[in-house]
């Protein structure tokens, strides 16, 4: 029986939703509640707004289904999920730049207006899904990559994203699909 919904003989759906709440007392950290597994989180360093807009360091109000992922399989090895996994190469980007036609969309190197490294030298990005925050519908300066990756030590904020440990992450990536909703609370 699955832990997350209940079906019998082993087989699962998988999560259709994943809620964050805001740690008591801690603006930029929370509890990711995972059916009936809670865990420790990191969010924006401005806390959770419910009126995002691009470089203002919080994690957006919202319910966010999960796109699709990346990965730094040459890093990491991970469970099998539904959500379709990406291989990070050294070319791949994302656009953080209200102004351009790309804005929050993956682009390749070398691109001249802002942008992010996928290929990051840290491992925050070795396992970092693409959450639907101003994607499917974009607004110019709403917000751009809000992500779903792994933690700094200590769960240091993030830009805006949630993030959780490694260990965290890979118990959760089989029962994730793209069904699953992120609802930041």
């Amino acid at each position: 029986m699955s832990i997350f919904n209940g079906s019998p003989g082993g087989k699962t759906r998988g999560l259709g939703e994943i809620i964050i709440r805001r740690a008591p007392g801690k603006r930029s950290q929370a509890i990711l509640q995972a059916g009936p597994l809670r865990f420790r989180a990191a969010i924006g360093r401005s806390g959770i707004t419910a009126c995002k807009r691009e470089g203002d360091g919080a994690t957006p109000r919202a319910a966010m289904r999960l796109l699709y992922g990346y990965t730094r399989s040459d890093h990491v090895r991970l469970p099998p999920t539904a959500l379709a996994m990406r291989r990070i190469r050294p070319d791949m980007l994302w656009c953080d730049a209200p102004a351009s036609p790309s804005y929050n969309r993956p682009v390749r190197a070398p691109f001249a207006a802002s942008h992010e490294k996928l290929n990051r030298d840290d491992d925050l990005y070795d396992v970092c899904i693409v959450m639907d925050w101003n994607v499917a519908s974009r607004r110019r300066g709403a917000g751009s990559a809000i992500f779903f990756h792994l933690a700094k030590p200590g769960y240091a904020p993030t830009e805006g994203c949630v993030a959780l440990s490694f260990a965290d992450m890979r118990r959760l990536l089989p029962h994730l699909g793209h069904h699953t909703r992120i609802r930041v609370l």
